[in-house]
C-alpha cells in the first residue's frame, strides 16, 4: 500500500495530490473504479487493448536496435 509522509510545513492538499499520483501510477485507482461497477464486455475489451498497447509500447522502447545494427534483417 503506497503511503506519503507529510513534510514539515507542507499543505495537506499537496500531500494528497502526491498520494493520488502514486495511486494512479500503480494502477490502484483504475482497479478500484473497475471493481466498483459492472464492466461490460466492450469496456473489458477496451481496457485489455489499452493494457496491451501500453505493454507493447514499453517492449518496443526497450528493444530498439543499437547504433550500427541493421533495422531490417537482410533477405537471403
Amino acid at each position: 500500500m503506497p503511503e506519503v509522509q507529510i513534510r514539515k510545513g507542507e499543505p495537506v492538499d499537496r500531500a494528497l495530490k502526491r498520494l493520488k499520483t502514486k495511486l494512479e501510477m500503480e494502477g490502484i485507482l483504475e482497479e478500484v473504479r473497475r471493481l466498483r461497477s459492472h464492466e461490460t464486455p466492450v469496456e473489458r475489451t477496451k481496457r485489455k487493448a489499452r493494457a496491451n498497447a501500453k505493454r507493447g509500447k514499453i517492449r518496443f522502447r526497450f528493444t530498439l536496435p543499437k547504433a550500427g545494427e541493421p533495422t531490417v534483417a537482410p533477405v537471403a
